[in-house]
């Protein structure tokens, strides 16, 4: 009877073996087939919960950049490949408030893009990309950190891949539009010029509500002029 015992035993050991369960969680013949049987459950049972806890993330990314995308005048693609966790972190800190920088993968931005006007963003969804979202129509001051990292670390290779602005898509090397375009007091600035110049007949017909306008024209670009400077 010992030997029928210790043979039915050893037969499930090494049926064991092959189902992939050790020896030593094998104690009795009555009880191997359920601990055998017990173990591939749980393992499918912690993949199942992986899954949905990723699942759960890239719903919880494409939320955030339809989000960011919402309130952004300008979103542009940047090749983060080869950049540090400090790297990123400085260049985060070196962003004005109006300028968020978040990295996602490019199927979840395309995601979060479409049917919207910023799919003309697609020929950037290639590589690694982080992602600059812009919250202010001052493009140039928003722009300029970047290059300035990008200087000082001697990153050529890591350039922007692209940008949406007004639903227009500028390729990398179209990039000097976008940082050399005129700020709001500028703008104004060059307006205010106009209306003050002796040949405008601007002033000569409006008259006093052209004063008027002249001083509260010049009143706002000098506020501009003070919050760049600050900035």
């Amino acid at each position: 009877m010992a030997m029928a015992m210790e043979a039915t035993l050893a037969a499930s050991i090494a049926n064991a073996g092959t189902l992939g369960a050790s020896a030593s969680e094998i104690w009795s013949p009555c009880c191997s087939r359920q601990r055998i049987q017990a173990a591939p459950m749980r393992r499918g049972s912690l993949l199942h919960v992986e899954m949905a806890i990723s699942r759960r993330k890239k719903e919880e990314t494409v939320e955030k950049v339809k989000q960011q995308l919402e309130t952004s005048y300008l979103v542009a693609g940047v090749k983060y490949k080869g950049l540090t966790v400090q790297q990123m972190q400085n260049l985060r800190r070196s962003l004005p408030e109006s300028t968020k920088l978040i990295v996602a993968k490019n199927t979840l931005v395309g995601k979060a893009i479409e049917g919207t006007k910023w799919e003309a963003l697609k020929p950037c969804l290639k590589g690694m990309n982080a992602w600059l979202f812009v919250h202010t129509e001052e493009i140039p001051s928003a722009l300029k950190p970047y290059r300035t990292f990008q200087k000082e670390l001697k990153l050529e290779d890591n350039d922007f891949t692209g940008a949406v602005f007004e639903g227009k898509f500028y390729a990398p090397e179209e990039f000097k539009q976008l940082e050399t375009m005129p700020t709001r007091a500028d703008v104004y600035a060059k307006l205010l010029g106009v209306l003050k110049s002796p040949s405008s007949k601007v002033v000569g017909v409006l008259q006093a509500p052209a004063r008027k306008l002249l001083l509260t024209l010049k009143a706002y670009v000098q506020k501009l002029e003070e919050e760049e400077s600050k900035s």
